[in-house]
């Protein structure tokens, strides 16, 4: 962890750590660190991940048609989004659990929010679009799934990304998160194939709060509990009076920052909500990443021989018709793939795309190690920090916050297994967490 020197060092009043207002900043121990600015424009990046993103985008559209075209141009837009925002979950509960900065999880907070907003309106209003209709994402409540969240939590500590964040991470040039996305792929590929060893522990129905409240009052009671945690987190930060959370390199002027970068995470949440129920408009169902992780990882067992069409996995209503059909016809496949080219054309933007070749043993275990557990938690789970967190929550069933409680207890058990694998923690004494 990076330590500013003691000059920095302006401690906040008692008063400001124990009675903050509402809308003003959460107190923290030392004031944030200014953004370093950023480096030239990577033209070679740029240039090659442009074409990519155009040549793929005519090629979809020409050979499947406009929703999945559009589906593909939805993922690039939350690349580039998640990219200049930096929005991350995996830092944001290893924050709050570390150091008690609730920073990350308030801005969840807003796209989750948000997020449930669009939902209530499309969904409550049966608004679709190429003929889709959209519906709420809710999932088991059972021994999967919350044996599910907690890997996946411990994982995404290890690995060093969520299922998005491996995304985007990836596609700016990171390569050890390459190493994640293998192992997170061979995880989720597992579990397809163990199908049968799992797919009878004891679970209870879905429970979806439209069913019950409408529409409305899901909205409502999702937008409270929101609240609520928002209140919480401010109250853990005033009494833990974290570091600050680290500055990322950032454009000056709005017009420049809005391509270049950095977006604050409340612009982030904000445009990447948009893009979800975008998603949801668009296919009538909500934004997920992992199910597409199965998916390659079945489709090279095929390319090697293998028979993933006997799995139970893939003989599961709509499982089958994802692996007979075009791979760039799978609406997650063509927002994941969006995802890591979107982030490369924003990285280039940024001056930050670089491969990274130097990757110490004990990271790339534990990035391999951590991607096979998410793999599988989401599996297990039935979904991830996207699928099953986001959409759950925002379609006001119970499994989304269930998915969240775990997989902040997963956390706590990933911090304490980082420094076996030579990665460090948030300390209160770090000048940024």
């Amino acid at each position: 962890m990076t330590t500013a020197p003691p000059t920095e060092v302006t401690a906040a009043p008692p008063r400001a750590r124990t009675a903050a207002p509402l809308f003003s900043p959460a107190p923290t121990s030392r004031p944030a660190p200014p953004a370093p600015p950023l480096k030239p424009v990577r033209k070679g990046p740029l240039a090659v991940s442009s074409v990519l993103a155009v040549a793929l985008t005519v090629s979809v559209w020409a050979t499947h048609g406009a929703k999945p075209g559009v589906l593909l141009l939805l993922g690039l837009g939350l690349g580039v989004a998640l990219f200049h925002s930096r929005f991350g979950f995996t830092s944001a509960w290893r924050q709050l659990v570390a150091v008690g900065n609730g920073a990350g999880l308030r801005a969840h907070a807003l796209l989750l929010g948000t997020t449930a907003t669009l939902f209530a309106l499309v969904i409550g209003t049966g608004t679709g679009l190429f003929g889709s209709a959209p519906a709420p994402s809710a999932g088991p409540l059972g021994l999967g799934l919350l044996i599910g969240s907690v890997l996946f939590a411990v994982g995404m500590q290890l690995g060093g990304a969520c299922a998005s964040g491996t995304l985007y991470v990836v596609g700016s040039g990171q390569s050890a998160l390459v190493l994640t996305l293998g192992g997170f792929v061979a995880g989720a590929t597992l579990a397809a194939w163990q199908f049968d060893l799992w797919k009878d522990l004891p679970a209870l129905e879905p429970v979806v709060l439209a069913d019950h409240i409408g529409w409305f009052g899901s909205w409502a009671v999702t937008v409270a509990a929101l609240a609520l945690i928002v209140l919480v987190t401010r109250r853990i930060q005033a009494r833990r009076n974290p570091p600050p959370v680290g500055a990322v390199p950032s454009a000056r002027g709005a017009s420049a920052r809005a391509v270049r970068g950095s977006w604050p995470p409340a612009a982030g949440a904000l445009v990447l909500a948009a893009l979800g129920g975008a998603v949801l408009l668009v296919s009538g169902g909500s934004w997920g990443i992992t199910s597409a992780f199965s998916l390659w990882g079945s489709e090279l067992v095929g390319a090697l021989g293998g028979h993933p069409e006997n799995w139970t996995w893939w003989q599961r209503p709509g499982n089958a018709e994802m692996l007979a059909g075009p791979v760039l016809a799978d609406r997650t496949s063509l927002t994941d793939i969006g995802i890591m080219i979107g982030a490369a054309v924003a990285a280039s933007l940024g001056g930050t795309w670089a491969l990274h070749r130097n990757i110490p043993w004990r990271t790339a275990v534990a990035a391999v190690l951590g991607g096979v557990l998410m793999g599988i938690g989401a599996r297990l789970a039935g979904g991830c920090n996207i699928g099953a967190y986001l959409a759950g929550i925002a379609s006001g069933s119970l499994h989304g916050w269930l998915w969240g409680a775990f997989a902040l207890g997963g956390t706590w058990i990933g911090l304490k297994l980082r420094p076996l694998f030579g990665l460090g923690n948030p300390k209160p004494g770090d000048g940024v967490c």
